[in-house]
């Protein structure tokens, strides 16, 4: 099958040689393709094959440098490739990423299995025509009840059964409610799954305040863990009903309070007790990169009122999930956190992403996942 081609000039040259897997608009203008087709790309002497977007602000995303043109058999090995890393997934949790877009080299296509459901989510109108490969791949390789698409209009079946309102799936054994339909992201956190079992393993008589607790995912680690007691604070109700029935459902409740309360607002109340760890994970705090430094000083706010919550000698674990902060920034921050809160603090452990959520080596942007704990004194 012949392409169009489009020659990007000898500029681009390093870019395609590079491999990273996109190409903005602002390089291609404006050219005679229609959404979703696939085109060849050349720029001295490289050269890529990618899909055509229309309407994104990443106008071609690539699919290989080798000359093949992505068909069903392709994709089909592509899926395959991604689920036989999956095999190094924890036996004892059936929730996580299947497929993660750039990840494993399928742009733009995001698949989070839970149970026996799978999610799916597109980060480009481009590739949807590529998602009746993807759910064959999907259902043939796995024991599914059903593959879903995610939209902003709801979840839409493409194969099998679509899933109830919620759904209970393990997690390095522990039990979670997953609302698929209306929770974060395809229904829960599935990327801090590790740095959930990092908390479990350092929570032991621990007094714990977890800040914007979402569904309680480290509170219930934490009091499986053994912590004496945790308190979840998240302004969103809902959230917080969520978080005590997963502390029901593992049997932890009696050590578990939720609280609903705008975090800075509870931060900056100065009746406020100390804790022996204190859990920060923030919703991303900036969507674009002339939003970076205006998220640096959120974070540094937050941190500063958080580092003074910590009994001396207890922990802060800070996260971040903004990806246009990069892990140099985000720890000259917490520098700088601790200076103005007047404290001395300790980097103890650092990580990212959990095995499922894997990052090319040529494509930086998707590692954007921070977690530090520090033992503040």
């Amino acid at each position: 099958m012949s392409l169009p081609t489009l020659n990007l000039g000898k500029n681009l040259e390093s870019a395609l040689l590079s491999r990273h897997p996109w190409i903005y608009r602002n390089h291609v203008g404006n050219p005679s393709l229609r959404q979703g087709d696939w085109v060849r790309l050349e720029a001295g002497q490289a050269s890529a094959i990618g899909i055509y977007d229309a309407t994104s602000a990443v106008a071609i995303r690539i699919f290989t440098h080798d000359n093949t043109i992505p068909d069903k058999a392709f994709i089909h090995e592509r899926v395959k490739q991604a689920l036989a890393l999956r095999n190094l997934v924890p036996a004892d949790t059936d929730c996580y990423r299947l497929l993660y877009g750039e990840g494993d080299y399928l742009p733009g296509i995001v698949a989070d299995k839970y149970g026996r459901h799978v999610i799916i989510k597109t980060y480009a109108n481009s590739v949807e025509s590529l998602l009746p490969d993807v759910v064959t791949a999907l259902s043939k390789q796995l024991k599914l009840r059903g593959v879903a698409w995610r939209t902003p209009a709801g979840l839409e079946s493409l194969w099998g059964e679509l899933p109830p309102p919620e759904v209970t799936v393990r997690e390095h054994g522990l039990k979670f409610i997953a609302n698929l339909y209306e929770g974060q992201k395809t229904g829960l956190f599935l990327d801090q799954r590790e740095n959930r079992q990092f908390i479990r393993s350092v929570s032991d008589t621990k007094s714990v305040l977890n800040l914007f607790s979402y569904n309680g995912g480290f509170s219930v680690y934490a009091l499986a863990g053994g912590a004496k007691h945790v308190t979840s604070v998240d302004i969103a109700p809902a959230a917080n009903e969520d978080a005590m029935r997963n502390a029901h459902m593992n049997n932890v409740a009696d050590k578990h309070t939720a609280v609903t309360a705008d975090v800075f607002a509870f931060l900056a109340d100065k009746r406020r007790e100390q804790f022996d760890m204190v859990i920060l994970d923030p919703p991303s705090l900036a969507k674009d990169k002339q939003s970076k430094f205006a998220a640096l000083r959120a974070y540094k706010k937050l941190n500063t009122l958080a580092l003074a919550c910590v009994k001396p000698g207890g922990l802060l674990i800070s996260s971040s999930c903004t990806s246009q902060v990069s892990s140099t920034d985000f720890k000259s921050m917490l520098g700088d956190a601790t200076v103005a809160a007047k404290r001395q603090a300790q980097i103890v452990h650092e990580a990212g992403h959990p095995v499922d959520h894997p990052v090319p080596t040529t494509f930086s942007e998707g590692r954007y996942l921070k977690f530090v704990a520090m033992r503040v004194l």
